[in-house]
This record gives C-alpha cells, sequence and structure tokens, in this order.
C-alpha cells in the first residue's frame, strides 16, 4: 500500500514504522451513525487497514442531518454496505468486513477477540454493556463514545491494566432508557467532535503513544462550548471487570 499521502510523515510521533503498524491493524467499528461516521472515515484516511462494521439498521433520509458517511444515494440500504462504499472511496486498498446484524453472543466474541480495538459508537446501553464485556473477558481496549442534545462523551477502557476501569464501572446501576437522537434531538457536528475524538483515541492505542483517556471520563458542552476530563476510578465491586481481573490479571 502506497502510505505516501498520509500526512502523518511529517510528526515525529508517527514514522513509517508507525504507518505500517496501522496497515496492518484491525479495528471493530459497532455502530455506523452519527458516531460511528466520523471514526470509520477518519481511521479509512489515517491508514488503518481492517475494518469491521456492524450495524443492523439502513439508511433513513433522517440520519443525514448526522450520519455523514451515508447520502441520500444510499437510502434504504443497509447502513454497513453504504459506508463500505465511502471508504473504499477513501482508502481503497481499504480491507473491509461488514456484519449487517446486531452483535451477540458467540458472533460478538469472537469478533471482539479477533481485533486489536473496539469502537462502541451504538446508541443504547444494552449494546455498550455487552461489548465492554466481550472486550473484558478478551483483553481487548474499548473507545467508547456517546451524544445526544448539547452534550457528548469519550472514555477509553484497557483491560490489560488491573488499575483500568471498565465501562461498567462508570454506569453500575444505569437502566435501558428510551432516549435517542431521533426522539431527544442532537446538534449534528457535536456527533462529528465526539466521534473524531474516538479516532483519535483508537489512533493512539493502537500506535502506543500520547496518553490515551483510559481512567479519564471527556465530557464536552457544546451549549456552553466547555469541555471536562472527570478522572475514573475501578469499582471494586463491578461484576465484570473486578472478577474477572481478580481472577486473571494481564499485564
Amino acid at each position: 500500500m502506497n502510505n505516501l499521502h498520509h500526512p502523518h510523515f511529517l510528526s515525529p510521533q508517527i514514522d513509517i514504522d508507525s504507518i505500517q503498524k496501522l496497515s496492518h491493524s484491525k479495528v471493530l467499528i459497532v455502530g455506523l451513525g452519527g458516531l460511528g461516521s466520523p471514526v470509520a472515515m477518519y481511521l479509512a484516511a489515517t491508514g488503518v487497514g481492517h475494518l469491521v462494521l456492524a450495524d443492523s439498521d439502513t439508511v433513513e433520509i433522517s440520519n443525514l442531518q448526522r450520519q455523514i458517511v451515508h447520502d441520500t444515494f444510499q437510502i434504504g440500504q443497509s447502513k454497513v454496505h453504504s459506508a463500505l462504499r465511502k471508504l473504499q472511496a477513501i482508502h481503497p486498498h481499504l480491507q473491509i468486513t461488514p456484519i449487517q446484524q446486531r452483535l451477540e453472543g458467540d458472533l460478538l466474541d469472537a469478533q471482539v477477540k479477533a481485533v486489536d480495538v473496539v469502537a462502541d459508537c451504538s446508541d443504547n446501553f444494552t449494546t455498550r454493556f455487552a461489548l465492554n464485556a466481550a472486550c473484558v473477558r478478551h483483553c481487548k481496549p474499548l473507545v467508547a463514545g456517546a451524544a445526544i442534545r448539547f452534550t457528548g462523551q469519550v472514555a477509553v477502557f484497557l483491560p490489560s491494566l488491573p488499575q483500568s476501569p471498565c465501562y461498567r464501572c462508570l454506569y453500575p446501576d444505569i437502566e435501558e432508557t428510551a432516549e435517542t437522537c431521533s426522539q431527544m434531538g442532537i446538534l449534528a457536528p457535536l456527533v462529528g467532535v465526539i466521534g473524531s475524538l474516538q479516532a483519535v483515541e483508537i489512533v493512539k492505542v493502537l500506535l502506543y503513544f500520547g496518553q490515551p483517556l483510559c481512567g479519564k471520563l471527556f465530557l464536552f458542552d457544546a451549549y456552553t462550548t466547555q469541555w471536562r476530563i472527570l478522572t475514573l476510578y475501578k469499582d471494586v465491586n463491578c461484576p465484570v471487570c473486578n472478577h474477572t481481573l481478580s481472577a486473571d490479571v494481564r499485564l
């Protein structure tokens, strides 16, 4: 693959070996909506070699306000195949595995186990908790994003580090709600901000550079243009990561 078009050659932190590492990296993106769109597009443009795209939905006209990987010509098509066309136009050598169904059970475990990083771009806690549990089981980094109305958040969870919290540590008692972007509304560029930050964190995790948002929660308020970074701690009573790591600590 010709990587000369990648601007990272101008960065002392990312050299030719780093670009080659990206080209051999595999990332699972769950959700090809408002967050998954910029995550997928920027990872493709950055030179990640293999993307696994998982989404069971089809493109609707109401999606186009914020889901920039799709357009009017793809209305009615599956989101994974709509995204596939756009991503291959950005990166012709990109390998893409489309999964047009909900990830769960053995399929979820198999896909998480086979990748280097998981990007949670879903819109419900059932999927988020399932992804988190699978990442902890298989010791895979999880970069999670969420956005609604004017607020968004990003966090990185690294199960290989015993001190790292997991997503369940952040939301130990929360129950599923009916709030969605379609029902509650969302400022379209907000998902671009949050999804782009997810992509940044994924590249940092893949290349082992910088300071990923592990043990941190990045909160952005688009209404006031303010952001905060909160410290997250491992929940000693977490039924997901505490039990798994106490039985099998991985360094």
